[in-house]
């Protein structure tokens, strides 16, 4: 285990256009969701700290929300995606670009006052060992703040009520929508949260508005302001598509 690993983890080579869809193709047409994100993000994440990472951090998409802190890890399985947040942000030394794998994250134990994961969980066939890890890394009393996808959203619970799709909303059981793709219960988070040391705090939920019809007569902007003041009473209700919590890791 390496307390700092380099931030030029790989040679120099070409940026994979397959890896940049996610930013090009994927959040092309998603300033909603990345409005109703950054709601939550900053409702729920300490302003300010030492050290923060974010686990998936792609090409750096919510990098400019953690000023606050005097360094930041942007972690990522993608060299590529990682060239591109490099690429984006720049020189500053306070980021830190690391290519890795979640299941086993290379850093010592209480390295991290704050660890951040957003629309990761949903490609996690084994989230409890990843939520381990991010106990492992996290200082006694340290944030995490994480979104998944909500498999006890309206839609779904509409559906199910008028027998439009099979799987029920209210089992703790996964529902792998696509391959690798889960939504997962709140129960199941919660408690293999609480296997791995993180007791949640608070809860939002997020991307309240987020059909297509309603988007295409709406602006982004006014569906984002409409949902602030949503988010974190719907949050104890868990009827969004996507959840945020915050939970901090047990004292030693």
């Amino acid at each position: 285990m390496i307390d700092e690993p380099p931030v030029d983890a790989a040679p120099e080579r070409p940026i994979a256009e397959y890896d940049l869809r996610y930013r090009d193709v994927f959040w092309a047409d998603r300033d909603y969701e990345d409005r109703c994100d950054r709601i939550a993000i900053r409702a729920l994440l300490p302003p300010a700290g030492d050290r923060l990472i974010e686990v998936g951090a792609g090409f750096g998409r919510l990098a400019d929300e953690y000023g606050g802190y005097r360094s930041i890890t942007l972690f990522d399985p993608s060299v590529s995606l990682l060239d591109a947040a490099r690429e984006r942000l720049g020189v500053d030394p306070k980021y830190l670009f690391v290519a890795g794998d979640a299941h086993q994250l290379p850093f010592e134990d209480g390295s991290f006052d704050a660890v951040v994961c957003v629309r990761v969980v949903h490609n996690l066939a084994d989230p409890g060992q990843v939520f381990r890890e991010f106990a492992r890394v996290l200082k006694p009393g340290g944030v995490l703040v994480m979104e998944f996808a909500n498999k006890r959203h309206l839609k779904s619970i509409l559906r199910w009520a008028t027998r439009r799709q099979r799987w029920s909303p209210f089992n703790r059981q996964a529902h792998e929508y696509l391959p690798l793709h889960w939504d997962r219960s709140p129960a199941e988070i919660r408690d293999l949260l609480e296997t791995a040391g993180l007791r949640i705090t608070r809860t939002r939920t997020a991307s309240l508005f987020r059909l297509p019809a309603l988007r295409r007569r709406v602006s982004s902007g006014t569906l984002s302001a409409i949902e602030r003041p949503l988010q974190a009473p719907l949050g104890l209700l868990a009827v969004g598509p996507s959840v945020f919590l915050r939970a901090r890791r047990r004292p030693s």
